[in-house]
């Protein structure tokens, strides 16, 4: 008896577990967790694992496949604690439904520096992947599913960054969920193709600077990608398909690049007309300056672009509004100029020619009047569409250009639909 117990010391005192696998009938998984050195890696043989369990030292943890972590219910499934972990391979599920407790699938906790979270799996979870205050943590090739039983208000983000910096989040796949990637408050990090569908807003910014965003794409959001409040962004390569309401929003950002983006089929939920201030809007530019906007396809939306409340000073060029409801709409009482160096947009209602061959119009795009000022101002007029007194005010403003009130202005429209 007495030297059964001695070996059971010396096994918890061993320094090392260099490379151990795992089976459910072993035992506790947090207690082997605590008796491994920095430097472990464990593996988890297929089967379930109870937990919750915090990792609290450098360490891996890799699930073959079938390896579940099941967090009953409580808490956070899986808790990082520590720099230099890894976590690859698992099944994580059955967090706890507190918001308000960052209840997440994994929890990535402040101290912790360059975790890395690989080809993961998560459902059944409040947040996904919450990050606090990260620092260079990567997470890529996760699929995260969050709860259908749940209102949408009711879940949390796929992947939540939260004052976290110079971290890389790509190739996840995130569905059902409130927001697909919220970003708070964080700097200098990499959004790279990651896949969001079925969510309130695919990718979320607030706050944040000297981020890039590339290569993603959302499908059925009510919002693909709600860009807020943020400056020194890389918008490049993403997809929107089939969103609702707005396909990309730009809401007070400031000296940013957005550029080779695709938006397409942005519709209104309800069913109306964008023009009429509902929504369906492909690009969405309020109170947002300095920013190049250049090279982006907008096709088939209720409503192309929508610029409003002080957007000014933006470049505009090189993209191609394709046969969308309304291709324009813009509410201010200044001139907008949509061409730089001499180089404007494509706009497949453009009636203008091209006499020299030079691929540019010979007629500025110019696609609102006073008349849409009006109707956007009084919707009730829309009844008076097709009246002789409406036509008649157009005629005016075309015989009479003094009369036309400040719009947007494409002086260089381009002829052709190729990307330059």
């Amino acid at each position: 008896m007495r030297l059964t117990a001695c070996l059971a010391g010396l096994l918890l005192a061993v320094p090392a577990l260099a490379g151990v696998r795992l089976t459910p009938e072993q035992g506790d998984l947090q207690a082997w967790v605590e008796r491994s050195s920095p430097g472990t890696t464990l593996v988890l043989a297929p089967g379930i694992y109870r937990g919750p369990l915090v990792i609290d030292r450098p360490l891996t943890l890799q699930g073959e496949e079938g390896a579940v972590i099941d967090g009953g219910g409580h808490g956070s499934v899986l808790s990082v604690r520590a720099a230099d972990v890894t976590v690859e391979g698992l099944e994580l599920r059955r967090s706890g439904s507190d918001l308000g407790a960052l209840d997440a699938g994994i929890f990535v906790a402040e101290q912790s520096a360059r975790v890395r979270l690989l080809n993961n799996r998560l459902s059944d979870v409040a947040f996904g992947i919450w990050l606090d205050k990260g620092r260079e943590v990567q997470v890529r090739g996760n699929r995260i599913e969050g709860n259908q039983r749940l209102r949408s208000q009711d879940r949390g983000n796929g992947i939540h960054l939260f004052a976290s910096d110079e971290c890389l989040i790509e190739n996840n796949s995130i569905r059902h969920v409130r927001d697909g990637i919220y970003i708070d408050t964080s700097s200098r990090n990499r959004l790279v193709g990651n896949r969001l569908s079925e969510l309130r807003y695919g990718i979320h910014y607030m706050n944040s600077n000297d981020n890039e965003v590339r290569g993603n794409r959302t499908r059925h959001t009510r919002t693909g990608y709600a860009l807020m409040q943020s400056r020194n962004l890389e918008v490049h390569d993403n997809w929107s398909e089939d969103d609702e309401n707005y396909g990309l929003l730009l809401n007070f950002i400031t000296h940013s690049s957005i550029v080779g983006n695709r938006i397409l089929r942005a519709r209104n939920a309800e069913g109306g007309a964008a023009i009429d201030g509902s929504e369906g809007k492909g690009l969405f530019i309020y109170n947002s300056l300095y920013n190049d906007i250049r090279d982006n396809l907008v096709e088939g939306s209720d409503l192309g672009i929508h610029l409003t409340a002080g957007s000014e000073e933006n470049r505009l060029y090189g993209n191609r509004f394709i046969a969308n409801r309304t291709q324009v709409k813009y509410v201010s009482n200044r001139e907008q100029e949509w061409s730089y160096g001499g180089r404007g947009n494509y706009w497949s209602d453009y009636l203008g020619w091209d006499m020299d061959g030079d691929g540019l119009g010979d007629r500025p795009y110019q696609p609102n009047d006073g008349v849409d000022k009006l109707l956007w101002r009084y919707p009730e007029a829309r009844v008076l569409m097709n009246s002789p007194a409406i036509e008649t005010l157009r005629w005016v403003q075309r015989q009479f250009p003094v009369l036309r009130p400040p719009g947007v202005r494409d002086s260089h429209p381009l002829m052709g639909r190729v990307w330059p």
